[in-house]
């Protein structure tokens, strides 16, 4: 295990896959796979060795149970976690196309006050923070939680106590319209005022991790150095492309990366997640602005190793890998790095 502590803040919930090219609405069979991009990292991270603890809220329901089991059995800190009495664990409806992409086509069990990961209690996290807060290094979340009036008060606190304790912040913007609007949309730009919700926290921020279409929608560019340069306080930031190169910018050193093909893809759900699981674990040892360049790069290739793995299984967590298994991975790949780089 690291010395250091991650924290992951944000959505847990179940992600429903329907069969490949059917709708997971209607079409059966559907697998249901726990999810939710804070989770996966947090679950990723665990994986890999790290002490993690996660903030989150789960319903009083058989998913939540089960998914604060799978918690516990990944040996994360769940002294944070909430349980919520009156709005259940969300479901979120996902589509897979037969090369394994998917996209999420709506959410299942709202009873009328929406999902216990939109009610997020700050008052609730302000009591339990001293139990997870101790020798952190990271904070890690996603833009989920800002859809929501009562979860981003929660997120606003994190954040704010989190600078003021000296713990650096990575965001995955992972810009899900879906999650804003309660409902499938076909405009997938985000509006003004959904960009300036998010904008709100990027000032704060030391590491963003973003895909390309994303960095277009709210930068007008997919150049790290660009999207950097239009913040005042220059964070590294990463650009993800699916399976095509990386963009990155780590410290003031600034690369591309090839992405590692996995020997085959049967979903995607969660690549990204363990990319950044990757990353995080990756930086929780170093100062960010004092790595190197061949330490950028390595950092950037075991992150993509922890991605491409995740697509040779179904679902974001089952098939998170082991240290052995990116080892292995990159000892077949050109150029490949032990995860002992640092020691």
């Amino acid at each position: 295990m690291h010395a250091g502590n991650v924290i992951a803040m944000g959505e847990a919930l179940i992600d429903r896959l329907g069969p490949p090219g059917g709708d997971p609405s209607v079409d059966l069979p559907v697998t249901d796979c726990f999810g939710g991009a804070p989770a996966n990292v947090a679950c990723a991270l665990s994986r890999l060795g790290a002490n993690v603890s996660f903030i989150g809220s789960l319903g009083n329901d058989t998913f939540g149970e089960n998914f604060q089991n799978l918690l516990v059995e990944r040996g994360i800190n769940i002294s944070a976690l909430q349980q919520d009495p009156l709005r259940p664990t969300r479901v979120v409806l996902v589509r897979r196309e037969y090369d394994g992409e998917r996209f999420f086509e709506g959410f299942k069990g709202d009873k009328g006050l929406g999902f216990a990961d939109q009610a997020i209690s700050r008052e609730q996290i302000i009591r339990d923070w001293s139990l997870v807060a101790e020798n952190v290094q990271w904070l890690v979340a996603g833009t989920i939680p800002l859809a929501s009036e009562i979860s981003s008060k929660a997120f606003f606190w994190c954040i704010e106590n989190a600078i003021n304790a000296g713990i650096k912040i990575a965001l995955d913007l992972n810009w899900r319209p879906t999650f804003w609007r309660n409902q499938v949309s076909t405009v997938l730009e985000p509006s003004m005022n959904e960009k300036n919700q998010i904008f709100s926290i990027l000032q704060n921020v030391s590491l963003i991790k973003l895909a390309q279409e994303e960095a277009q929608w709210f930068f007008n560019t997919s150049d790290p150095t660009e999207i950097s340069a239009s913040l005042a306080h220059r964070p590294s930031v990463v650009v993800t492309n699916g399976s095509k190169p990386i963009s990155w910018q780590l410290n003031n050193h600034i690369g591309k990366s090839f992405a590692i093909s996995p020997s085959s893809v049967v979903d995607t759900t969660g690549a990204g997640d363990a990319f950044t699981a990757g990353l995080i674990y990756q930086l929780i040892d170093v100062e960010l602005d004092q790595i190197s360049k061949q330490v950028a790069e390595d950092i950037i290739q075991f992150a993509i190793a922890c991605g491409s793995h995740v697509c040779k299984g179904l679902g974001a967590i089952d098939p998170q890998p082991y240290l052995e298994d990116i080892d292995n991975l990159l000892s077949l790949s050109e150029g490949g790095i032990s995860r002992k780089k640092r020691d």
